[in-house]
């Protein structure tokens, strides 16, 4: 008697699992040994992704002007200038209850952007999002050949 309930365990275990497959699936890939495409092209990822292009009218600043030296490892790292080069725009980081800003400072020789992250002082519930806003910043010199230094800074309000 033992047995038998062990048999029929086993079998309504086996069919529960053949229930879960789903046959249509194994129909369509019958024979075929090709992958699936389980990503979203690149032109449909959600808008909370950092920015890979600068917006329309934007002119990316080359990678050779940049230093990004003091950025976190893994920071987003877009610039483009508009206007000829009289605004800055940088992609920032923020989170929960974080909410993005950018400070400019110039010199003859470059333009240095610290891109604030300020969060409130009493603690409180917030969301575990991350989201990288498109910021700008006016210049009181068009950007030229100026190097642009990357910093970041957390700040409580």
């Amino acid at each position: 008697m033992k047995r038998l309930g062990t048999v029929v365990g086993a079998g309504v275990l086996l069919l529960l699992a053949s229930a879960c497959a789903n046959p249509q699936e194994s129909q369509d890939n019958a024979g075929d040994s090709r992958p699936t495409e389980t990503s979203a092209p690149a032109e449909e990822q959600p808008d909370r992704q950092p920015a890979r292009t600068p917006p329309s009218g934007g002119e990316k600043v080359a990678a050779a002007q940049l230093d990004t030296k003091a950025l976190p490892e893994n920071y987003p790292v877009m610039v483009w200038t508009e206007d000829d080069g009289q605004t800055v725009g940088v992609v920032a980081q923020e989170g929960g209850c974080g909410k993005a800003s950018v400070e400019p400072a110039e010199t003859a020789s470059q333009v240095v952007i610290t891109m604030v992250e300020t969060t409130p002082k009493a603690p409180k519930a917030c969301t575990m999002d991350l989201r990288f806003p498109k910021l700008t910043t006016e210049l009181k010199e068009p950007l030229g050949d100026r190097k642009v230094v990357l910093k970041n800074e957390q700040r409580k309000s």
